[in-house]
């Protein structure tokens, strides 16, 4: 058996982080099994649809590096696009397809159609909870004649289709996460399979385009359990096949709820506005729910692909930890290419006024240069802007009150003059000319340990602590380093 996959999402804004992970297991699923994975987007919904949402998703799976065999995509000119010979792969477009098989249900009365206001319909619910009942269609329409429906259709009276559960009958599929698991009809409601606009719902157009599509493995989010007996009684009305479920563990906050967009960055647009790396988001992701046997914890896509197994995906909801996400994300920032980083790294420098759109260009082996130095403290690439202020500018702030302090010690105005001496008569300040300086100094006037290095960063920089300091000075260059010694002469000591 080839294995099948399929995310289905549907365009109703951006990206969860729920969602992600449930399109990365796919993914995953499919690489190791060496089968497919399809993309379909499930629209019938047509109340909640967002406009540029589809493109926005796929931009974001691209961005990912989750990409899909099949289906919906984006062409070379960002329009969507369709790929597969199981297509349509966008519900709406697949209209014709659900009213020939629900037609089959309603001529086998595995189906129904149920003509109930939602006044009697609210009304049943009411009266239901008060009776300590749980709330659920009371089967008004199940028995209506094929004479009283034609004539209530005639009239123009709304209707939708309901699926027709037999009684007391018990439904059992194998969930390879949960294991075995069992429902009876008596506890479930005679769910809509089409709503009065003619749309499917969610449950009924899902069956029909699994099946069709051959898809064999369903992975998917824990809240559709409850929904899944419906399914399989479906594929059991049509005499199909149904496919293997995986229902993944919600993603929870740190208080252990449902993660949510009350609680702040939820979706993958916004760890992408703040220039987390797309390898250590989805390293990340693809841990909170899935442990490998040997605790490794940073995973190229090559290696997730190899070692993921749906054995291993855990039962209770995985908490996203936004400091252990900032930790995966940091070894990527460590190990990234300069040149990237400096791409990414541009918008957010420019957006707090340290540099032009213009000086972006003319200064960019200097800011290489700083995002070089900068990277290994960053936990993502927004952070710079927390750091790059003392690489711009020729006047020195003091960050403390201690920096003040440490500059009023004895041994500084010697200090002083001397950077200002030997930055003077070199002519280039890279990190070798700087790291010798530092020994000559030493040797020359006995200043060593904090009071050389915390010395010469303080007048320098303005700060007692900072990245690695002969690499800064290198980046500051000649020029930088000498007007701040002479500002520091003039405005500080």
């Amino acid at each position: 058996m080839s294995v099948r996959v399929r995310f289905a999402p549907s365009p109703t804004g951006f990206v969860h982080i729920g969602s992600l992970r449930t399109a990365l297991y796919n993914y995953l699923f499919a690489k190791k099994m060496g089968g497919e994975y399809i993309l379909r987007v499930e629209d019938t919904d047509q109340t909640r649809l967002v406009d540029g949402a589809i493109e926005n998703m796929l931009n974001a799976m691209s961005w990912a590096g989750i990409n899909h065999d099949e289906g919906v995509m984006l062409d070379e000119n960002g329009n969507i696009t369709q790929k597969g010979e199981y297509g349509p792969y966008i519900q709406s477009e697949r209209l014709d397809i659900y009213q020939q098989y629900i037609k089959e249900l309603l001529e086998n009365k595995k189906a129904y159609y149920c003509f109930c206001t939602k006044e009697r319909l609210d009304k049943v619910r009411e009266d239901q909870k008060e009776a300590g009942e749980t709330p659920r269609y009371d089967g008004h329409c199940r028995e209506l004649s094929q004479e009283e429906i034609d004539a209530k259709i005639a009239a123009g009276e709304p209707y939708v289709i309901r699926l027709k559960l037999p009684e007391n009958h018990v439904i059992k599929f194998t969930d390879l996460v949960r294991g075995e698991t069992e429902f009876n009809t008596n506890d479930l409601d005679d769910q809509v399979l089409i709503k009065t606009d003619g749309f499917p719902t969610y449950h009924f157009a899902v069956v029909v385009d699994d099946h069709l599509m051959k898809i064999t493995h369903v992975i998917r989010g824990e809240e559709w359990v409850s929904s899944t007996p419906k399914h399989v009684y479906l594929y059991e009305a049509f005499g199909w096949e149904s496919p293997v479920f995986v229902h993944l563990p919600n993603i929870l906050n740190t208080e252990k709820k449902k993660l949510s967009k009350r609680q702040g960055d939820v979706a993958v647009e916004d760890f992408k506005k703040k220039g987390y790396l797309p390898e250590g988001l989805v390293n990340y992701v693809a841990l909170v729910g899935w442990s490998p046997e040997d605790n490794q914890e940073i995973f190229t896509m090559e290696e997730l692909e190899n070692t993921f197994s749906v054995e291993r995906v855990s039962k209770s909801g995985g908490v996203f930890d936004t400091e252990k996400l900032n930790w995966v994300n940091q070894h990527y920032v460590k190990d990234a290419d300069d040149d990237y980083l400096t791409d990414l790294a541009i918008p957010f420098l420019v957006q707090v006024d340290l540099i032009t759109e213009e000086e972006a260009t003319t200064k960019r082996e200097f800011l290489k240069g700083m995002v070089s130095v900068l990277k290994e403290k960053l936990q993502y690439v927004k952070e710079i802007t927390e750091h790059a202020s003392i690489f711009f500018g020729d006047n020195v702030e003091l960050e403390t009150e201690e920096c003040k302090e440490f500059l009023q010690l004895e041994h500084i105005p010697t200090l002083i003059n001397a950077l200002e001496e030997k930055i003077g008569n070199t002519e280039v300040v890279n990190e070798a000319f700087v790291k010798a300086m530092f020994k000559e100094i030493q040797k020359e006037h006995g200043i060593k340990g904090k009071n050389l290095f915390m010395g010469s960063r303080i007048t320098l920089t303005g700060q007692m602590h900072g990245p690695d300091l002969p690499k800064t000075m290198e980046v500051l260059g000649k020029e930088i380093c000498l007007n701040r010694i002479s500002y520091v002469k003039n405005n500080v000591l």
